[in-house]
Formats: C-alpha cells, sequence, structure tokens
C-alpha cells in the first residue's frame, strides 16, 4: 500500500514526566552510558597520588594481606565458604544452580526432582574435613547428612555421586530435601544475623560482634503487589522501632541504622512510574525516616539496578529536603562504583547536602548486580554499558569516589564498604588521623581482615556490619548475589586467603594496573552494537531511563508523525485511488491516524499477476544485491525510528517500549537474512567450465 503523510497536531503517550526534566539529577546522566577509557581517564586523575604515598599504601596494604593469612587458621564464614566452593568447582557451581532454581521452585515435588539431578552429581565428600573452617565442615555435612543413612563400602567411598544417588533410591527425595534444608539452615546462620531484628540485636551485643556498629537489612526481594509492599513497610517500621529501643548511642553517626529497598516498598519502582513513585512512595519514605529520626537512627537507601538510578536520586532528593526531616542527618544513600556515573553521583550529594545544610551519610560500595547490567545493556542494544568492563576499572572508581567523599566532609559522612585490603589501605592512608568516617563489611565476611583495623592498638576505625535479618528462606537472594560478587576464584575475598597467591600481585596498584592497559575497556566485552561480531551489527535500542534521550524521542516522534496518511492498493507500482475508511487511535478513538483503502478481489488478483513479475526478477537478483537491499531497508527503518515507532504507538495501540522491540525485531531480521543470503546463495566469481577448468 502507498502511503502519503501531512503533518499536523497528533496525540500520542506520554513519557514519564513527559519531557520536562525535574530536578537536578538529570545531569548526571551525560555519564550513563559514556566511553569507559574517557571515564577511566577522569577517575584515574582524581585518585592519583605520589609515589611515596603510593608506596606507604602498598606496604600497609601488604600487611594487612600478611596479617589475614595468620589468621586463616581460624578462618570462617562466608569468606572460607566462597575459597571452598569458589565457582571453578563443580560443586560451588552446583550450589549456585540449585540456589538460583529453588527461588523459583514453588513446590516440593519439583524441588524434589531438582535436587535428585543436580545434588548426586557432586563430589561433597572431598570437602569433608579438609577445610580449617568449622562452617564449612558443617555446611558439606548438611549436604552430605542423609549419606549416613548408607553403609559406606568401598565403591561408594570412590564414587560419592553413586553413594547419593543410591540414597535418593532408598530414602527417597524428600529425605535428601530435608538435609539440603538443613544445609541452608547451617548456611543461614552464618550467612544471617538472626531470623529476628530482636535476635539480631541479642547476637550484636554478644562478643567481639560489640566492638562493630550494625546496619540492619531485612532480607527480602522486590514486591510484586501492594500487599507485599505494605508487609515490608511494617516490617522495616517494626524493625526501626525495635533498634531504636536497644540503642545507647548518643552520636547519630555512631548509632545503629537499617537499610531500606525501595523497590520493596512499591510494586512498579520503575522508571516509566516516576510520577506515581514519587506520589506514592516518598510519603512512606518520609515516614519511615521520620521513625527513624524519632529512634535516633539512621536510615540508608539501597542501591538498585542503573536504570533506576535517576528515579532513586529524585526519591531521595525529595525525602532529604521534606520540611518533616528537618535537620536530620541520618537520611543516607548507597552509591556503586562500578557505574560510570558513580563520581558525578558524589557530586550531586556533596551539592545537594550544601543545600540542605546537613551531612549525608554514604555508603559507597562497589556494586552487586554487574553481570545483570551487562546482559541487560545487550539485550536492549544499548550504545554503551553502564558500567566499567574490567573489575579495576570499578577500583580506581571507587578510589575517586573515595576522595572526593573525603574532600567534602562538611558535606558528608563517609562510609566505605569494603573487603579489598588495598582499597582498606588507601582510604586509610589519605584519611589520616581523621576519625570523621566509618568502614564497612559484610556479616559473615571481612572478620580477619578488619579485625586489625578496628584494633585499638593499630587503627582503632571505626566498622559498621551490613547485616541481614531474615529466616534461611529469604537467604537464598541474597547468597545469590555475594555468590556472584566473591565466587569466582580470582576475587579478591579468594585471592586473599589463598596462600598460592602472591602478596605482591594481590596489592597491586589499580592505578597502576589501568595505565598498563592496552585496552581500557576489556577487550571480550564488545559494545552491544557488536555483539553479534562483524558477521552484522545488532540493532539500536533506546535508553528509555534517561529522561535526556527520551525527551528528544518524544520531541522527535511528534514532529514526525502527521494525522492524515493514506495507505491504497498498489498495482504496478502504482497507488490506485479507492474508498477509503478512517484508521483510529486504539486507545484514543479521537485521534484519526489516517485513512486505508482495501483491494476488492480483482484488484488483488492484479496485484498478484503483477508482484509475479517482480518475484521472478528478485529470484534472478543475485545474493550479494539482496543482502544489500535488505540492509539498505535495516538502515531506512533506524533513520526513521521515531516515525516508525509513532505509529506503531498510534495505530497498533502499543507501549512506547513494545513499540522499540518490534522496530529492533524488524531490524534484526532484515540484517540477519541479509547474512543468510550471502552465506547460502553467493555464486563464486568464477565458476568451473564443463571439464573443470577455469
Amino acid at each position: 500500500m502507498a502511503t502519503e503523510r501531512h503533518p499536523t497536531a497528533t496525540t500520542l503517550p506520554s513519557f514519564p514526566d513527559d519531557h520536562t526534566v525535574a530536578g537536578s539529577a538529570h545531569l548526571i546522566n551525560l555519564r550513563y552510558l559514556a566511553d569507559e577509557a574517557t571515564c577511566v581517564k577522569s577517575l584515574s586523575a582524581i585518585a592519583a597520588q605520589s609515589t611515596i604515598v603510593g608506596r606507604n599504601i602498598h606496604k600497609t596494604a601488604a600487611s594487612l594481606v600478611a596479617h589475614v593469612r595468620v589468621l586463616n587458621a581460624e578462618q570462617s564464614g562466608l569468606d572460607a565458604f566462597l575459597q571452598k566452593y569458589d565457582l571453578s568447582s563443580q560443586e560451588g557451581i552446583m550450589l549456585m544452580c540449585i540456589a538460583e532454581a529453588l527461588l523459583r521452585i514453588p513446590d516440593k515435588d519439583t524441588a524434589d526432582r531438582l535436587i535428585a539431578d543436580k545434588l548426586s552429581m557432586a563430589d561433597w565428600s572431598t570437602h569433608l574435613g579438609t577445610s580449617e573452617s568449622l562452617f564449612v565442615n558443617a555446611s558439606t555435612w548438611g549436604l552430605m547428612l542423609t549419606g549416613r543413612m548408607l553403609s559406606l563400602d568401598d565403591q561408594t567411598r570412590s564414587n560419592p555421586s553413586s553413594m547419593l544417588r543410591k540414597l535418593v533410591s532408598r530414602a527417597g527425595e524428600p529425605v535428601v530435601r530435608s538435609a539440603m534444608r538443613s544445609a541452608m539452615r547451617i548456611m543461614g546462620h552464618q550467612f544471617v544475623m538472626g531470623r529476628t531484628i530482636g535476635d539480631a540485636l541479642k547476637r550484636a551485643r554478644k562478643g567481639e560482634n560489640a566492638q562493630y556498629r550494625y546496619s540492619y537489612d531485612m532480607l527480602g526481594e522486590a514486591a510484586l503487589t501492594r500487599k507485599d509492599a505494605q508487609r515490608y513497610f511494617e516490617a522495616y517500621r517494626d524493625a526501626i522501632v525495635t533498634i531504636g529501643k536497644s540503642s545507647q548511642a548518643d552520636d547519630l553517626f555512631a548509632a545503629p541504622s537499617i537499610s531500606v529497598k525501595l523497590s520493596a516498598l512499591h510494586p512498579r519502582y520503575e522508571f516509566a512510574r516516576r510520577r506515581q513513585i514519587m506520589e506514592e512512595l516518598v510519603p512512606l519514605l518520609v515516614a519511615l525516616a521520620g521513625y527513624a529520626r524519632e529512634a535516633n537512627i539512621g536510615l540508608t537507601m539501597d542501591a538498585e539496578e542503573a536504570d533506576r538510578l535517576e528515579l532513586s536520586l529524585d526519591v531521595f532528593e525529595a525525602v532529604y529536603l521534606d520540611s518533616a526531616l528537618e535537620n536530620y542527618a541520618g537520611l543516607g544513600l548507597a552509591v556503586q562504583a562500578y557505574q560510570k556515573r558513580a563520581a558525578l553521583v558524589i557530586e550531586w550529594l556533596v551539592d545537594l547536602a550544601r543545600r540542605g545544610g546537613r551531612r549525608i551519610p554514604v555508603r559507597l560500595v562497589k556494586g552487586a548486580y554487574w553481570d545483570t547490567e551487562i546482559k541487560h545493556a545487550q539485550e536492549l542494544g544499548l550504545s554503551g554499558y553502564p558500567v566499567f568492563t574490567r573489575k579495576v576499572n570499578t577500583d580506581v572508581s571507587y578510589l575517586a569516589c573515595a576522595r572526593l567523599m573525603l574532600d567534602a566532609g562538611d558535606a558528608l559522612y563517609p562510609q566505605f564498604a569494603t573487603h579489598n585490603a588495598h582499597t582498606l589501605s588507601y582510604i586509610l592512608h589519605h584519611a589520616g588521623s581523621r576519625d570523621d568516617y566509618e568502614f564497612q563489611r559484610l556479616h559473615g565476611m571481612g572478620e580477619e581482615l578488619y579485625s586489625a583495623v578496628v584494633d585499638t592498638s593499630r587503627y582503632a576505625k571505626q566498622c559498621r556490619v551490613y547485616a541481614p535479618v531474615g529466616s534461611h528462606e529469604d537467604l537464598l537472594p541474597y547468597l545469590v548475589r555475594r555468590l556472584l560478587e566473591n565466587g569466582a576464584n580470582t576475587s579478591f575475598v579468594n585471592r586473599l586467603v589463598d596462600e598460592s597467591e602472591p602478596i605482591e600481585a594481590i596489592v597491586s596498584d589499580p592505578l597502576q594496573e589501568v595505565a598498563e592497559l592496552e585496552s581500557i575497556a576489556h577487550p571480550k566485552i564488545v559494545l552491544p552494537a557488536h555483539l553479534y561480531g562483524a558477521a552484522r551489527l545488532n540493532s539500536s535500542g533506546i535508553n528509555m531511563p534517561d529522561r535526556a534521550v527520551t525527551a528528544v524521542l518524544s520531541t522527535d516522534m511528534r514532529l514526525a508523525i502527521g494525522n492524515d496518511y493514506k495507505a491504497l492498493p498498489i498495482v504496478d507500482g502504482q497507488a490506485i485511488d479507492v474508498a477509503t475508511q478512517p484508521s483510529v487511535n486504539p486507545f484514543d478513538h479521537a485521534d484519526v491516524v489516517g485513512t486505508v483503502g482495501f483491494a476488492d478481489a480483482p484488484l488483488t488478483v492484479a496485484a498478484i499477476d503483477s508482484a509475479a513479475k517482480s518475484w521472478i526478477e528478485w529470484d534472478h537478483t543475485p545474493a550479494e544485491r539482496r543482502a544489500a537491499v535488505l540492509r539498505s531497508a535495516a538502515e531506512l527503518f533506524e533513520h526513521n525510528t521515531a516515525e516508525l515507532l509513532a505509529l506503531c504507538v498510534r495505530e497498533a495501540g502499543k507501549s512506547i517500549p513494545d513499540a522499540i522491540a518490534e522496530l529492533r525485531e524488524a531490524v534484526d531480521f532484515l540484517r540477519y537474512y541479509a547474512n543468510q543470503a550471502e552465506q547460502r546463495f553467493a555464486v563464486p566469481e568464477e565458476l568451473p567450465g564443463p571439464t573443470g577448468e577455469r
């Protein structure tokens, strides 16, 4: 069908807040998908120090690692568990698979089948009694718990997987499932501070735990319903009241705190719902912060995925500036150094604190969703990645952010969450004799490293423990994130206690490492556009969470589309004037997209006969020419993105994200079949003659 367009006023659905940008956080998105090398160069300049200071940092870091290794004989907890079951071992991968899969299995029968299939494949007995950690041995015992129901002959001793299969067949999957749950409970005690906030508070006062500060985190994932969100709100509120009653600290920064996950407080915590979030979620967070203020404890907003960062900053700014929280300096924010925008977030927070007239506690972390961020950007066909593709680049970003935070002591209360000895040493040296900051570590990890930091005879620095609270059933998502962060045998947590790893290599300066790289970005993590290699380009996506991007797209869509489209049948390349009828917008029947005329039977036959001639001509077109035509069509599709998206939205009633997905799929098909045409049907330049001569 032929179409004609006459631009006029039109109706399109609004983007989040249409194309108006509220607040000041949008400027941070200048580095959302920025060039990695450019970012790292800028951050390296911020983090740089003199050669002498660098040597002192290296010396202190090496002494910290040596200290940890001396204590390694008493090692326990998640550090030991991750070293024993790292993701390079069959058992580590098996635990990861089981833990991740059990998150999605609602019924016992399916869980039984999973365990029967996976648990018996691992050689758990090789780990029993081989670790210095009582916890690791207890966990391994839990995984083999029901094995003692069988007599282990020589054959089963040499083949534990055969023994476990025999166990499953004799005792039944429910018994093994019970053993698995027992193992999870053993692990849960180590990874979780307590099943209830009361249990966690009691544990925090016992023994060596009493030398740390605590930030309590109520385990659980994002709310799926308003009922879920209400349950999380009540859990946070009750925990705040309970923590407040137990706290005896006069200094707000020394008092216990609670960490709040915004996606747990609203079932639609996403950029497209900004107006709704600001109206519904902000009052909830103001209320929780009010409870925290009354209890004289801190409240920290946890970090989430990259596409929620700007929304989180909008929420934080609104809550921080709310008159009900005037003079409350306990509202804090977690910042992820692996995001390219991290340093700009720190600068934004400094400006906000100075506008608000009170300090903001900032928990600097490296980040827990790296795998997700990389795959998400590839799936969406973005122009770059929101996170760094090399860990060393994240380390440099962390150091730069740490410097910015220390330099803004009047505006921020720095909280450095790290288990990396070099990072820790860097902060110790650049902070000097100051004590207006703290370190943070995860519950169950880093005890040996931080025993020196909090020791009054050595560094005497404050450290806060991030302490999850909840039942072992809620542990799995948290455990999976910790495994993804630290489960690789190349991670710092594993290298730290690996005696075969030279201390010099472990505490190397990331600034020096970056300076020696041939390629700042990881060469094996190509940009999303080149996901399919040299063969074909990935279709271009649109970074919808960036309001600057959607503002341009919104304007372009309105300018590109008209109200007077006219579609008619075509025969022999000529549009045939026939009776037409209006085509209306499905979600706004007052919006007439244009008119369409349908062919009758004779016109259809004529069109088919005409097309047959074109098909014959196309059949004789060389594959290279066909491929070029398909690629040209793909380029035209992307060049006219705004108009095509507007048509999908107005004429088909699609949401904008669905319209983008449809357009990208069309472009991918065109490029894919262009490649297939060349690969499968290309004719050699010279064909052999009948006898094989050329």
